[in-house]
């Protein structure tokens, strides 16, 4: 789906989402096609389900928006730091 129909059909609404299709420019990430995991109206229901869906698929690409927002496109940001030894 793109943005404009999940927009319509979950007007003033959370979304969790997967990216299906991405592009990147000037580090901000557009999703261009994406599935619909679910909408919410309480953002931590959303995080929360975002939190389960990352703790047991962490190679997808999950993204929570609020269908207010124009476009669907988040701000990259790469993680640099130290990670403990095991």
């Amino acid at each position: 789906m793109q943005w404009s129909e999940i927009c319509e059909k979950y007007p003033n609404q959370i979304v969790l989402v997967e990216a299906l299709k991405t592009s990147s420019k000037d580090k901000i990430r557009t999703v261009e096609e994406m599935s619909i995991v679910s909408g919410f109206y309480d953002s931590m229901e959303a995080w929360q389900e975002y939190k389960k869906i990352h703790k047991d698929k962490p190679e997808k690409e999950i993204y929570i928006f609020h269908t207010s927002k124009k476009k669907a496109e988040v701000i990259e940001q790469f993680f640099v730091g130290i990670r403990g030894r095991s």
